[in-house]
């Protein structure tokens, strides 16, 4: 983990952004000290990083692929045949502090809730409740999320889908299957694997 300070020409308070490796070799984390975003968003291209200034900022730098927003930190991704992150870190580091000291909006447009697909049976509502209160948390430490995807109730399999640092992880169907899924299929016995969904 590391420790960056730089401080905006418009302001003349520093900003602090702490910086932490991620099980993906391809994800650095970068902590701002604030909240970031009520509601974790990923952005995979540049097109979708249309939807926020800082993302767009972080995808016009040389080798940036992704951007994760968590609740207190934004997960960068890189091109593993890109640039090193010795040489990528310093522009990620100015772009998300002259996002946070100019106190501009994250969002252009205000953040769509999800879609609302119906009341969730008894089993949905508690994978659901599992991971929110179980697998979210942890996984958010290593900079990525795990979203619902879907459940098949006649054959048992649960589709998820990972995103930030997770989703291209070495590690991740280790995590999901060891972890996750084991957990699933004990607290929740319909639960008959986990599969993940791109």
């Amino acid at each position: 983990m590391g420790l960056e300070q730089g401080a905006s020409a418009a302001h003349l308070s520093a900003m602090f952004i702490q910086t932490e490796t991620t099980p993906n070799p391809n994800v650095l984390k970068f902590l701002p000290g604030r909240a970031v975003s009520a509601e974790p968003q990923e952005y995979r291209t540049a097109d979708e990083a249309a939807a926020s200034p800082l993302a767009e900022s972080l995808f016009a730098l040389e080798g940036v692929t992704g951007v994760f927003y968590g609740s207190d930190y934004v997960s960068v991704t890189r091109d593993a045949g890109g640039p090193e992150w010795s040489r990528m870190k310093a522009p990620i580091l100015a772009a998300i502090m002259d996002q946070f000291v100019s106190d501009a909006p994250l969002f252009r447009n205000a953040v769509g809730a999800e879609e609302a697909s119906g009341e969730d049976s008894e089993v949905v509502a508690e994978i659901k409740q599992l991971l929110d209160s179980r697998v979210r948390p942890a996984v958010a430490q290593d900079g990525g999320d795990i979203l619902f995807d879907g459940f098949d109730e006649a054959t048992g399999v649960l589709t998820l889908r990972m995103r930030g640092a997770c989703a291209g992880c070495p590690s991740s169907s280790a995590t999901l299957k060891a972890g996750v899924e084991q957990m699933m299929k004990h607290y929740i016995p319909e639960v008959t694997s986990v599969e993940q969904v791109l």
